[in-house]
C-alpha cells in the first residue's frame, strides 16, 4: 500500500478507532499469518504481514499475530483473548510506508494481557516485526502517550508517516467498572531503525 493510498484510512477511522474493548469482550480476528524464519530485513520495500511481536523491554515475546479489521461502529477490533496480538489490516504492513497497527489487550478477564506492561516502554526501547517472508523489521520507540477513549487521536496514530513506523496500542488508566471497560488508551509510537544484530 503506497504512503498515497494510506490517506484513505484516517477518514474512515474517524468515527472512532480506539481500541474500545480491553478486559470485556471482543470481535473475532482473522486467520494467523505464517510462521517468520530469522533472515533480517535491511529494507521494507514490499508487502510482508506480521507474524511474531518482540519487545525485550517489556517482556512481550507474542504467538502467531491475528488479522484485525474495523467492527461495525468503525472501532478498531479486539483480540479473542489476553495472549494474542492482532495486526490491523487496514494498515500498512510492519516495515511498509506508513504507521502499521499492532494491538494488545492490557487485560482480559482477570489474566494480564501481552500489552501489559505497555505504559512502561521509554524512548530507545525496541520491537522486533518478525514478518512472514522471513524478514524482521526494527522498531525503536520515540514516545508512549495515554489518551481518554472520547478524545482518541485518529489522525496522529493512523495518519501518514515520512516512513515505516509502528504503532502499539491497548487500553489503560482507569477501568470502569459499570462499562467494563477501560477509560483510556496507550499508543507506543516507533520509527523503523534496522535490523538486529
Amino acid at each position: 500500500m503506497s504512503v498515497r493510498s494510506w490517506r484513505r484510512w484516517p477518514a474512515l477511522l474517524a468515527i472512532g478507532a480506539a481500541l474500545t474493548a480491553c478486559g470485556t469482550t471482543s470481535q473475532a480476528a482473522g486467520p494467523p499469518p505464517q510462521a517468520a524464519t530469522t533472515a533480517p530485513v535491511t529494507s521494507a520495500t514490499t508487502t510482508a504481514r506480521p507474524a511474531t511481536l518482540e519487545v525485550p523491554a517489556i517482556g512481550v515475546h507474542t504467538g502467531q499475530i491475528v488479522e484485525l479489521g474495523l467492527t461495525g461502529d468503525g472501532e478498531l477490533e479486539v483480540p479473542k483473548d489476553a495472549v494474542t496480538t492482532g495486526w490491523f489490516t487496514g494498515s500498512p504492513a510492519p516495515g511498509d510506508p506508513g504507521p502499521a497497527v499492532l494491538a494488545a489487550h492490557v487485560d482480559y478477564n482477570h489474566v494480564p494481557g501481552t500489552f501489559n506492561r505497555l505504559k512502561d516502554l521509554r524512548a530507545g526501547d525496541q520491537a522486533f516485526v518478525h514478518r512472514a517472508d522471513g524478514s524482521t523489521a526494527v522498531f525503536t520507540v520515540y514516545r508512549v502517550a495515554r489518551y481518554p477513549k472520547s478524545a482518541f487521536p485518529t489522525d496522529e496514530v493512523y495518519g501518514d508517516t515520512a516512513g515505516p513506523e509502528l504503532r502499539l496500542i491497548t487500553c489503560g488508566g482507569t477501568f470502569d467498572r459499570s462499562s467494563r471497560n477501560y477509560e483510556d488508551n496507550i499508543v507506543a509510537y516507533a520509527r523503523i531503525t534496522g535490523v538486529p544484530r
